[in-house]
C-alpha cells in the first residue's frame, strides 16, 4: 500500500540544508549552520527561528500566511514567531497585550491551567486506557472457570495426558488479544490514521472493543472465544498505537509527560475495575466467567461517544496541509489565540527540518526507515527497549495470572480474587506519583530507579513460596511483595513506555513508529501469556519469579545504554536529542555519567559536577535531560 504523506508548506528559509544555502544567506541568518539531525555530534538542541534576522522572519511569516490562507491572522503569526524566536523576551514584543503576557507567563507559573477542551481530550484518552486495562483482566478471573467449561482444564492435573495441550490452549486464549494487536491492529494504525485522523482511528478501535467482549461472553467453544479475543486485539492495537500519540500531540510541552501517562494511570484503573468485576460476579455460578469477560464492553461506550467532543490533533492537520483547521484546533487547546498562532508557526518550522532530513516515503519505505535512517533508528531502538522492558519486568505474569498464582500459594478462589483485587488497587494508586515526577524527575530516571526495586521484590515474592503453607506468613508475604512490586512498577515502567514511544518519532513516522513499539510490547505479552503456564509447570512459581527478576536486571542495563531522556523538550526538539550518535551517547553514559553518579551518591562527594551531554542554542528553553539524577545540570548557550 503506497500512501504518500503531504509535505507541509513551511516558512521560507526554514530547515534548508546547509549545502543549498549560499555563504551570504548563512551570514544574513546570523552565521548559524544547520544541525544534521541524523548526526548531531555537537549534541546541540536548536531553535530553527533563533538566527533569522527579524525583518527576514517577518517576510517569512507573511509568505507563510498567504501560502496557507491565514492572512487574517498575520499580525498574530508575526507576534507568535517573535515570541518563538526569543521565548524569554516575550514581554518586549511589539503589540503584545497585558492579557497575552499573562497567558504566556502562566505556561510556567501555572502549568496546569489550560482550556477545558484539552482536559476533555485527556479524559477521553483515559477512558480508552481503561478499556485497555479492563480487556486485559477479563480473562484473569475467567481463567479459574472457562477452561473447565470448554474441557481444557487439565493444565493443573499433573500426569494427565492432556495436561500439556491444555496448558498451551489456555495460554493461547489469553494471548489472543495480543496476537491480534501485534500482528494486525498496531500495523493498521498508520494507514487508518492517514485517511481519517486520530479521532477516527480511536472511534474504530472503540467499536471493536465494544462488540468483541460481548462476543466472547456468548462463546460456546474455546475456538470461538479465541476468535473474539483475536478481534478484540485489533481494537486494542489501534487504540494503543493511537491514543498516546493523540494525547502527546495535543498536550503542551511542560506537562506532556503527565498528560500522556494518564494512558497507564487509567489502564491501571481499568485493570482495577476488571478485578472488581471479577470479584463481584465470581459466585453467580457457571456464567461467572462470561460476565467477567463480557463486562469489558462497559467503558467502550463512553469512548465511542466522547471522542467526537475532542479537537483533532493540530499536528495531523499540519501533516495534511490543513492549516486553518490546525489553527482552530490549537485555539481550543491553548489559552489564547497568540499561543495558538505561535505554536502553529513554530511547529511548522521545526517539521520543515524533519522533512528536509528524512524526506517523503510510502508505507513500506516508512517501515524500513525505522531501521535505516539514523535519527529514526535511534528512536526505534529506544522505544523498543522501553516496550520490551514492560514484558521483561514481569508485570503481566501477575496481571494475567495473579488469581492462578495466589491459588497455587494456597488461597481459596475467593481469597485469590481478593488478592488480585488488591494488586489492581496498588497498581492504580501508585501510578499517581508519576503525574508529578515524569516531567521533573524524568522518564529515564524513573526507569533506572524502579527496575532494581522490581528485581528484588520479585525475588522476595518468589522466595516467600518456601514458607510452609500452614504458616499465615506464607500467603501474607507473597501478597506483600507482589503488591510492593506493583508499587514500584506503577510510577516507572508502567507509564513510561507508552508516553515515551508516543514522543520519540518524527511526525512523518509517528504512526508507523508507535505501531512498531506497541506491536513489540503486545507481541511479547502474547509470548508471555502463552508460555507462562508452561513456565509455571516447568520451573514452579519460585523459578518463574527468579527468571523475571533476572530479566529486570538485563532491562536496567539496556535502558542505561539505549534510552535518552525526553522530558521538557517539544516533540520536534527531540529530533536533536535522537540526532546524537548512539556510540556518543553510550560513551557519555559510561565514561562521564556513571562515574559522576558513583562519586555523587556512593562516595557522597556533593560538589562533583556532571558535564552536560546536550547544549542549547539561542532561543531554546528548558534544561538538559539528566542521566542518573533528577538534578538540573543544564547548560545554556
Amino acid at each position: 500500500m503506497a500512501i504518500e504523506p503531504t509535505s507541509p508548506p513551511s516558512p521560507r528559509g526554514q530547515g534548508i540544508d546547509e549545502k543549498d544555502v549560499t555563504a551570504g544567506e548563512i551570514e544574513r541568518r546570523g552565521s548559524a549552520p544547520n544541525v544534521d539531525i541524523n548526526a548531531n555530534a555537537e549534541a546541540m538542541i536548536k531553535n530553527p527561528l533563533a538566527h533569522i534576522p527579524v525583518p527576514e522572519l517577518m517576510r517569512d511569516v507573511e509568505e507563510f500566511a498567504v501560502e496557507t490562507g491565514l492572512e487574517d491572522i498575520t499580525p498574530l503569526l508575526k507576534k507568535g514567531a517573535l515570541i518563538a524566536r526569543e521565548p524569554h523576551e516575550y514581554e518586549s514584543v511589539e503589540g503584545i497585550t497585558e492579557e497575552e503576557k499573562e497567558h504566556i507567563h502562566n505556561e510556567t507559573a501555572h502549568k496546569w491551567r489550560h482550556p477545558r477542551a484539552l482536559y476533555i481530550t485527556i479524559a477521553v484518552c483515559s477512558i480508552g486506557a481503561a478499556v485497555q486495562g479492563w480487556d486485559q483482566t477479563g480473562s484473569n478471573g475467567a481463567n479459574l472457570s472457562f477452561p473447565r467449561d470448554f474441557g481444557i482444564d487439565k493444565g493443573e492435573k499433573k500426569g494427565d495426558p492432556n495436561q500439556e495441550r491444555d496448558n498451551w490452549l489456555v495460554g493461547l486464549v489469553n494471548a489472543a488479544p495480543y496476537i491480534g494487536s501485534a500482528l494486525l491492529g498496531c500495523w493498521l494504525s498508520d494507514p487508518i490514521n492517514h485517511y481519517i485522523g486520530r479521532r477516527g482511528t480511536i472511534f474504530i478501535s472503540a467499536i471493536f472493543c465494544l462488540l468483541t467482549p460481548i462476543g466472547g461472553a456468548v462463546s460456546q467453544t474455546w475456538q470461538q472465544l479465541f476468535i473474539t479475543r483475536l478481534l478484540m486485539g485489533i481494537g486494542m492495537g489501534l487504540k494503543g498505537a493511537c491514543v498516546p500519540i493523540f494525547a502527546a500531540e495535543n498536550s503542551p510541552t511542560s506537562i506532556r509527560g503527565a498528560l500522556v501517562m494518564t494512558w497507564q494511570l487509567w489502564t491501571a484503573f481499568g485493570i482495577f475495575l476488571g478485578f472488581c468485576a471479577n470479584l463481584a460476579v465470581y459466585r453467580v455460578g457457571p456464567i461467572a466467567w462470561r460476565l467477567q469477560i463480557g463486562s469489558a464492553f462497559i467503558p467502550a461506550v463512553p469512548l465511542c461517544l466522547g471522542i467526537f467532543f475532542c479537537p483533532e490533533s493540530p499536528r495531523w492537520y499540519i501533516k495534511k496541509g490543513r492549516y486553518k483547521e490546525a489553527y482552530r484546533s490549537l485555539q481550543k487547546l491553548r489559552n489564547s489565540d497568540l499561543q495558538a498562532a505561535r505554536d502553529l508557526y513554530f511547529i511548522t518550522a521545526q517539521i520543515k527540518i524533519e522533512h528536509a532530513a528524512i524526506g517523503e516515503s510510502n508505507y513500506i519505505s516508512r517501515f524500513l526507515e525505522l531501521f535505516t535512517v539514523p535519527r529514526i533508528r535511534r528512536a526505534t531502538l529506544a522505544s523498543f527497549t522501553v516496550m520490551i522492558g514492560q514484558q521483561m519486568c514481569g508485570i503481566n505474569i501477575v496481571a494475567f495470572y495473579s488469581s492462578t498464582i495466589f491459588k497455587q500459594a494456597g488461597a481459596s478462589e475467593k481469597e485469590a480474587l481478593i488478592a488480585s483485587f488488591g494488586f489492581g488497587l496498588v497498581n492504580f494508586i501508585f501510578a499517581f506519583p508519576a503525574l508529578f515526577t515524569i516531567d521533573t524527575f524524568g522518564r529515564r530516571s524513573l526507569l533506572l530507579f524502579t527496575f532494581p526495586q522490581m528485581a528484588w521484590t520479585l525475588l522476595a515474592a518468589g522466595f516467600s513460596f518456601w514458607i510452609p503453607e500452614e504458616k499465615t506468613a506464607h500467603l501474607a508475604c507473597i501478597a506483600f511483595f507482589v503488591f510492593l512490586f506493583a508499587a514500584f512498577y506503577s510510577p516507572g515502567e508502567g507509564p513510561v513506555p507508552f508516553t515515551y514511544s508516543a514522543e520519540v518519532f518524527p511526525l512523518s513516522h509517528r504512526e508507523i513508529g508507535m505501531g512498531f513499539a506497541v506491536a513489540t510490547c503486545l507481541f511479547w505479552a502474547a509470548v508471555l501469556s502463552i508460555t507462562f503456564p508452561k513456565i509455571l509447570e516447568t520451573f514452579d512459581v519460585v523459578g518463574a519469579f527468579c527468571f523475571y527478576a533476572g530479566l529486570n536486571v538485563v532491562a536496567f542495563f539496556m535502558i542505561f545504554l539505549f534510552v535518552p531522556e525526553t522530558k521538557q523538550r517539544t516533540l520536534e526538539e527531540l529530533d536533536y536529542v535522537f540526532g546524537v550518535p548512539l556510540h556518543q551517547f553510550i560513551a557519555y553514559q559510561t565514561k562521564k555519567a556513571l562515574p559522576w553518579w558513583f562519586k555523587r551518591w556512593i562516595l557522597w562527594q556533593r560538589d562533583t559536577k556532571l558535564e552536560p551531554l546536550y547544549h542549547f542554542d539561542k532561543g531554546v528553553t528548558g534544561g538538559t535531560p539528566t542521566s542518573l539524577s533528577s538534578e538540573d545540570v543544564s547548560e545554556k548557550k
